[in-house]
């Protein structure tokens, strides 16, 4: 039981569990994916055309993750780069497929266990605490949630160029 869920209004309890719906039935759409791609790269100051990426197997099934910007802020001592951090959640069998980054990124897995697949190495499962790096615009093959029952969650932590752009590359 949510211990917070008693205190929360009749009304709002409702409306969250109404958003959590809707939520699932858009992420359990068979477009889903695609759509977070648009989304992610409309957040993102990009535009479209990640929505040409090519998917994992079975990867129009699957849930897609969500990315939320928490910041980002000029490098004072870095001129003309910039630091974003976002927090990248995944559902149960959660998928992010193939795309790039314009500059470097770390990531660190707050929840649960996130399989991750750069170009040239194996996948990799990274549990709660763990950590890995990116290049800029090394070619980030695939990232999920393997775990069907459980969400994982995750912040990264860009470095790039100034004016916040985009975050997200094409994977060509």
């Amino acid at each position: 039981m949510n211990p917070v869920a008693p205190t929360l209004p009749r009304c709002a309890r409702k409306l969250a569990m109404l958003a959590l719906a809707t939520t699932m039935m858009l992420a359990l759409a068979p477009s889903a994916p695609r759509a977070a791609i648009d989304w992610f790269a409309d957040i993102c100051g990009g535009d479209s055309s990640m929505s040409s990426v090519s998917t994992h197997a079975g990867a129009a099934s699957r849930p897609a993750s969500t990315v939320k910007v928490l910041s980002c802020e000029a490098l004072p001592n870095a001129p003309g780069k910039s630091v974003t951090t976002a927090i990248v959640d995944f559902p149960p069998l959660g998928f992010t497929p193939a795309h790039r980054h314009p500059g470097a990124v770390s990531a660190v897995v707050l929840e649960g266990t996130i399989r991750s697949q750069l170009q040239g190495g194996p996948p990799v499962d990274y549990a709660a605490g763990q950590t890995w790096f990116e290049p800029p615009r090394a070619l980030h093959l695939f990232a999920e949630n393997p775990d069907a029952m459980h969400t994982a969650k995750l912040l990264a932590t860009f470095i790039a160029d100034t004016n916040c752009g985009p975050l997200v590359l094409p994977p060509d």
